[in-house]
């Protein structure tokens, strides 16, 4: 069984990501009668009160996705145009906690958001103006372009969808959990060769 720290996929109806929810918000979603359908794994087992004629211990299973009653919030972030917002470690995830400048892997602490057209030439702070660097990496950069500091960009950077965002917030998302939400990203979404390859949980450093 998954420790109580396992966070739980919340789709609407339609099956659209919305966000990560703990055990203690599914549990008050199943007794607001919210559910409407769970999907892949049951993670916990929460048992309740006994009943005093049948002396039965209630419980409520709780599923690694579930589906849930409302409006769906996520149908405009899947129109186009939809920027999610910018964050540090939803940006490492993108990057698969690598250095696009030496193409090595790193923990969080060693890893930095770099703006290829430096802040102080004008450029964005924006999904595709920023990559992940090493501080070594970076600081070499410093405030130059890559091109005047002698340096190649390994990959372009993009600017994920919902979808795609949801799974990059996520921090330890379990395989069920994985499948369900790539099934929603973009055919050419980088990603898919990435989680092609690597381990089938995907775990912060």
């Amino acid at each position: 069984m998954a420790g109580l720290q396992q966070l739980i996929l919340r789709t609407d109806l339609a099956g659209m990501p919305l966000e990560w929810v703990d055990y203690r918000d599914a549990v008050r979603l199943h007794f607001l009668d919210q559910i409407a359908y769970t999907c892949g794994r049951v993670l916990y087992r929460i048992h309740g009160g006994i009943n005093a004629k049948t002396h039965i211990r209630s419980h409520v299973d709780v599923n690694s996705i579930i589906a849930t009653e409302g409006n769906s919030r996520a149908l405009e972030k899947m129109r186009t145009g939809y920027i999610p917002p910018l964050n540090n470690h939803t940006l490492f995830q993108r990057d698969g906690h690598i250095c696009l400048y030496c193409g090595q892997r790193f923990p969080k602490k060693q890893l930095s958001r770099d703006h290829i057209r430096p802040l102080s030439l004008g450029g964005p702070d924006h999904w595709n103006n920023v990559v992940t660097a090493c501080i070594r990496c970076n600081n070499h950069k410093a405030g130059r372009t890559p091109e005047d500091a002698g340096m190649q960009l390994l990959a372009i950077p993009f600017i994920p969808t919902h979808a795609e965002y949801i799974y990059l917030q996520g921090h330890n998302v379990l395989a069920d959990q994985m499948e369900f939400l790539r099934a929603h990203f973009p055919r050419t979404s980088p990603l898919h060769r990435r989680l092609g390859r690597d381990d089938l949980t995907l775990t912060t450093e």
